[in-house]
């Protein structure tokens, strides 16, 4: 098919050193810099170090006489790339009895809103349980048949309250306490850093597995700062009691890097996360799930790549950059889906360029995103009428400001007090 793109006016913009940094450190895998060396002007990655090797550092002492279990995915590799199931597997006096698997399953063979069934891991031999959705009685129940003592996580989250580890994590957490099992988490980077928690925070009246309790939609914690925090607050509601909860640390981790600047390699956490710069738009263009526009699952871009069937992406764009929406460009595209909303069908839309790292704002650009594309379209965007677009932004009121027609400063305005009072309480559990 020739080529139907069609360019847009670009704007000044400036590239910042961050985002230099990401250009150097981002391309192809984040350690390329590590095994050939960082190329002339570019900054060195910051060496981090996560929960596993520090524990794998230790020769697994915290996991020796006891019965394991692990929650872990493709993700839960060492500096070097080994799996951390393949590790434990191997190492005298660790006694690895049950492995469970989130979304997408513990290899990560399958795409969204699937898991992988129950099995044997043909390399190791050990039973793999598929946790994915289950909660309450039906958890408690399938952590009694593992027969462990002591269960571990690790896996790598984005930073969205919508990215389903986060809340399998939640899950067992309140599991074990109601059972009397150890959880430890084993600490890794928020990849889109540890500041600007922003975002409006769930309404308990809009819980689901894509957000238990109250938290804000970019939360800017890692998975042990948030274990901490739910151990607290949220878990002894649900089980009477907190669990017996550890987190072993990062070291050389800061809050205001993103992963590409460090020395970790990326490991895509889920079939359509394949970088850091999909990471960042994340919190904000996730939201279109909720609408009839595919978000590109499937395409070279996810989460930067949306459209739909039909629609006047060239009016859209237009809009767009009239906005001046600080840190990004938007491109006039055609693309074909490969799942979900509009799966084989040509789409009209656009792509999102990330510019300056600094200055965009997630939040602010989905949206104003979600505003333009309501001006422009012809026939309604929500699926399902709002009702998985409520599910995802944690209640109704951002789809009832949107259809008022209410400005996008306007609307981020308001979570305001949200975020005051979520920085305040998150305060005590940050590690970092």
């Amino acid at each position: 098919m020739p080529n139907r793109s069609s360019a847009t006016p670009a704007r000044k913009t400036s590239i910042s050193r961050r985002t230099f940094m990401g250009l150097c450190a981002g391309t192809a895998v984040s350690s390329w810099a590590t095994a050939s060396g960082m190329p002339a002007g570019c900054p060195s990655p910051v060496k981090v170090r996560t929960g596993y090797d520090a524990l794998e550092a230790d020769g697994y002492q915290a996991l020796k006489g006891r019965k394991l279990g692990l929650i872990a995915n493709p993700t839960s590799v060492d500096r070097h790339l080994r799996h951390i199931a393949d590790r434990l597997h191997a190492t005298p006096g660790v006694n690895l009895k049950a492995i469970f698997g989130p979304e997408h399953g513990f290899r990560g063979s399958t795409q969204a809103g699937h898991s992988e069934a129950r099995s044997i891991d043909p390399r190791t031999g050990i039973p793999v349980y598929d946790m994915y959705t289950l909660s309450g009685p039906k958890l408690d129940a399938l952590l009694k048949s593992a027969d462990i003592d002591l269960l571990v996580f690790d896996i790598q989250d984005i930073g969205a309250r919508f990215y389903t580890y986060i809340w399998s994590m939640f899950d067992t957490l309140a599991a074990c306490a109601r059972c009397g099992i150890a959880f430890m988490v084993l600490d890794r980077p928020n990849p889109i850093t540890g500041l600007n928690a922003s975002g409006p925070t769930l309404d308990p009246a809009f819980s689901s597995f894509v957000g238990r309790v109250p938290l804000l939609l970019r939360h800017g914690m890692t998975v042990g700062e948030l274990a901490r925090l739910f151990n607290s607050h949220s878990v002894p509601q649900q089980a009477g009691r907190p669990a017996r909860l550890s987190v072993i640390p990062m070291t050389g981790w800061r809050r205001d890097l993103y992963q590409d600047e460090t020395d970790l390699v990326w490991v895509p956490p889920s079939p359509n996360m394949p970088d850091v710069t999909t990471a960042i738009a994340y919190p904000g263009t996730c939201l279109f799930e909720g609408t009839t526009l595919s978000v590109g699952r499937g395409t070279a871009s996810p989460f930067l790549t949306l459209g739909a069937p039909g629609l006047d992406a060239t009016r859209w764009v237009g809009e767009l950059n009239n906005t001046d929406l600080p840190g990004c460009l938007f491109r006039e595209d055609w693309f074909t889906p490969g799942f979900e909303v509009a799966k084989d069908q040509l789409c009209h839309g656009l792509q999102l360029a990330i510019t300056d790292r600094q200055s965009f704002d997630p939040l602010l650009t989905g949206v104003t995103m979600l505003q333009t594309v309501l001006k422009i379209s012809e026939s309604p965007i929500w699926r399902k009428s709002g009702s998985t677009f409520d599910i995802l932004a944690g209640s109704n009121t951002l789809r009832n400001q949107l259809s008022q027609g209410m400005s996008a400063p306007d609307i981020l305005a308001s979570w305001k007090p949200d975020e005051a009072e979520f920085n305040q309480q998150r305060r005590p559990f940050l590690m970092y």
